[in-house]
């Protein structure tokens, strides 16, 4: 398939353009298949003039991920004047529906990225602990107490909810409705064990 033309665009445009390029490819193949060589062709430039626009392999990496890490991060921002059971369920949807529906991209950037490119650790790193903090804050606004294990539970929950959503069967009718469910369900069940202090110390 030959490359496209070379169409005019400025500096910013064509960043976007090859991001977005590299986010396409990112739902095909892992990080370390995402070839720079590619890109610059479906771009329909050189891969020289690729590195005009990106510092390095390495930059261009980086850009790809923040720009994934964004759109994630945007997709579960619920509104914040939602009373605390609708805020809740839209971030858990927005979790959901974003996990479904971009499945590649997620465990590409969560299973891959982190652990086998340390140039993108950072990125992905401190997206999970903007996630662990809407859980944090969704604890908080349904008027669960405080505890010092809080933020473990919200990176257990987050674990356990990506499991749930990457495998859940989403063929099967009303999938997605009954997958919310039972992840608001593990959501309000893990977290709500920090107002039964007995069943904690009891352990």
């Amino acid at each position: 398939m030959p490359g496209k033309r070379t169409t005019r665009l400025t500096p910013d445009q064509r960043r976007e353009q090859l991001v977005g390029i590299g986010l396409e490819m990112l739902a095909e193949r892992s990080l370390d298949e995402l070839s720079t060589d590619e890109v610059a062709r479906r771009a329909g430039i050189s891969r020289g003039l690729l590195f005009h626009y990106f510092d390095s392999k390495r930059d261009f990496y980086r850009a790809v991920v923040r720009a994934a890490c964004d759109r994630f991060t945007a997709a579960t921002e619920p509104d914040g004047s939602l009373e605390p059971v609708a805020w809740m369920r839209a971030f858990i949807t927005g979790f959901v529906a974003y996990v479904l529906e971009h499945r590649q991209v997620y465990l590409a950037l969560v299973r891959g990225a982190a652990g086998s490119h340390p140039a993108v650790t950072d990125i992905v790193g401190a997206t999970r602990e903007t996630v662990a903090r809407r859980v944090r804050d969704g604890q908080k606004r349904l008027g669960l107490p405080d505890a010092p294990r809080l933020e473990l539970a919200s990176r257990a929950w987050m674990a356990f909810a990506e499991e749930a959503v990457v495998n859940w069967p989403v063929q099967e009718p009303d999938a997605r409705e009954e997958l919310c469910a039972f992840v608001e369900s593990s959501f309000v069940s893990l977290l709500g064990l920090f107002d039964r202090p007995g069943v904690l110390a009891a352990r």
